[in-house]
């Protein structure tokens, strides 16, 4: 059965509503914005109707809020509202609402306009889930041309994808930075991490499938792969328009090799100025190749490749996203830490 959330300061037309939809839908009346934010950390409603005028914070400024929270941001919002003007309509469709319904209102009309938009969203959830399907499948195409082409670091991009996952929980779970996080679309996030290392794609099989270290030559051509890649993502986001999915891939292939100290590439950029996607890939992208064996070097234990992380905290790692790495390290697939 779906959940509907009635928030009215009103107790009598909370009464009136739950009235009207209780035999079609689960009900949980409240009668504040702040009973309502509780409500959503053990309940994810279907569909929110939410009165405009409510004492402390009003209807307005709670779908504000709602729009800026990931976890809340498509659950539509029908405001309920004895304002008629169109000034107050327009705004609040500009906040996000999908409709208004006048107070008083009938039942008939009330589970009209109910049944339509949460059939209007079921659909867009349906063709949403489709176009992730597909993203997903293109994503996973072209990382296998990547690694198909990269012989010497097979599975590389599944693993930190797996990793990033945990990273950011990780992050999550302790408030670091998670003011910048909680806004993204982790989901999309995680997916677009993938395509970090694109930019090889563009350099000769002879440097990168070559048994054994590269000469500086060779090297400062592999370092061209992290602005290629963000080239490549750039075009992309010219013919398609700038998605939150390739918005996060462009960053994640652009500043991955950026250092904290400013000695990376290809900016050279210094502390928060590289983007957290940058900074948090960085330590990843790291581990993954300390802990991977190479034709030029053996795979390190885990135990080692924590401590050169570890050694490189305020240098080439971000600070504080390395002390959660040092606490999340135990959680990576195959870690003994």
């Amino acid at each position: 059965m779906k959940i509907i959330f009635i928030v009215d300061d009103n107790a009598t037309n909370l009464s009136a509503a739950e009235n009207a939809l209780d035999n079609e839908y689960r009900v949980i009346a409240l009668s504040s914005a702040e009973q309502m934010f509780k409500a959503l950390l053990k309940f994810t409603p279907d569909l929110i109707l939410l009165d405009v005028e409510m004492p402390e914070m009003g209807g307005f400024a709670a779908l504000e809020q709602l729009k800026a929270n990931q976890l809340y941001k498509d659950i539509p919002v029908i405001f309920l509202t004895g304002l008629t003007d169109a000034v107050n309509e327009a705004h609040g469709i500009e906040l996000g609402a999908v409709d208004f319904i006048t107070k008083p209102f009938s039942k008939p009309v009330l589970l009209n306009r109910l049944k339509t938009h949460l059939d209007i969203d079921e659909l867009i959830r349906e063709r949403t889930k489709q176009l992730i399907l597909l993203q997903n499948a293109i994503v996973s195409t072209m990382a296998d041309l990547v690694e198909n082409r990269d012989r010497n670091t097979g599975g590389h991009i599944e693993r930190t994808a797996n990793y990033m996952k945990i990273l950011i929980d990780g992050l999550l779970e302790r408030s670091v930075y998670a003011d910048e996080i909680s806004k993204w679309d982790l989901e999309a996030v995680i997916s677009s991490a993938r395509l970090h290392d694109v930019g090889k794609i563009t350099i000769s099989d002879t440097i990168l499938n070559k048994p054994g270290k590269l000469t500086d030559e060779e090297f400062e051509i592999m370092k061209t792969h992290s602005k290629e890649g963000e080239d490549i993502i750039a075009k992309a986001i010219e013919r398609t328009g700038d998605t939150e999915f390739l918005h996060h891939a462009k960053l994640f292939a652009a500043y991955h090799h950026e250092r904290y100290n400013g000695r990376g590439y290809p900016y050279g950029l210094t502390g928060n100025d590289i983007p957290l996607h940058g900074r948090i890939m960085a330590i990843i992208d790291v581990y993954d190749a300390l802990v991977s064996e190479r034709p030029y070097k053996k795979a390190f234990t885990t135990e080692e490749a924590h401590r050169i992380i570890m050694d490189e905290r305020g240098e080439h790692f971000d600070p504080l996203i390395t002390d959660v790495f040092d606490e999340i390290i135990k959680e990576l697939p195959g870690s003994s830490s």
